[in-house]
């Protein structure tokens, strides 16, 4: 593919509509609702999301995680706390989120801060895992370089033989975090790139405001 057939890939959007009538009171609630669309139309992966970090100085970083859960307080993910993203949290607890559903032709973004769950929690969601991850979580030194593949799969069938009818623990360096939103907007595509975009601003620590962005 030439650079001129990558400038002309676009596509038209005109699958649905978002208006402010429309749109729930709570981003919360609004979310809960086209998570629950994003489900029935049995999208892949739905709860694959981008999660942004950035450095003390700004320098920026993103990878896709898995959401694992939200609630009033925030949205919920896994990892490796001396990951690089583990680090820049630690040092910089302002990230963001994006999902995007094409086939819905929907995207979200939230914008907030992000705190360690406790670690019962993270025990808790450790141990519903499947045994294979939770090994797969012990072995690997997230982020850091290594020598090869053949040291992670040594390790890891170490560890299978292990703990063999036994349970794993979760490994001090791992567990939950949650992004506590400040800023959530929900964009709906339309024709011609007059998208529609609604925004909530959290106000206070009960009540958001919502405003309309120009597309």
């Amino acid at each position: 593919m030439n650079q001129q057939e990558i400038q002309n890939l676009r596509q038209d959007y005109s699958a649905a509509t978002l208006s402010e009538n429309d749109t729930k009171g709570d981003p919360i609630n609004q979310f809960e609702q086209w998570f629950n669309e994003a489900l029935a139309a049995k999208l892949h992966e739905p709860n694959a999301m981008t999660l942004a970090t950035a450095t003390t100085n700004g320098k920026p970083s993103a990878r896709i995680v898995l959401l694992k859960g939200f609630n009033q307080h925030g949205f919920i993910f896994y990892t490796n706390y001396l990951s690089r993203k583990g680090k820049e949290i630690t040092k910089n607890p302002q990230g963001a989120i994006t999902f995007f559903w094409g086939e819905l032709e929907r995207q979200v973004r939230i914008e907030g801060t992000i705190e360690k769950l406790s670690k019962e929690d993270s025990e808790r969601y450790f141990h519903t895992r499947p045994k294979g991850s939770q090994i797969g979580a012990v072995v690997s030194p997230q982020s850091q370089e290594i020598e090869g593949r053949d040291e992670l799969e040594k390790k890891w069938n170490e560890l299978e033989a292990e703990y063999e009818g036994k349970e794993v623990p979760k490994p001090s360096f791992w567990g939950g975090y949650i992004l506590n939103p400040q800023l959530v907007e929900f964009w709906q595509g339309r024709s011609s790139r007059l998208h529609d975009r609604i925004l909530y601003k959290k106000v206070d620590k009960k009540s958001w405001k919502k405003v309309r962005l120009a597309p």
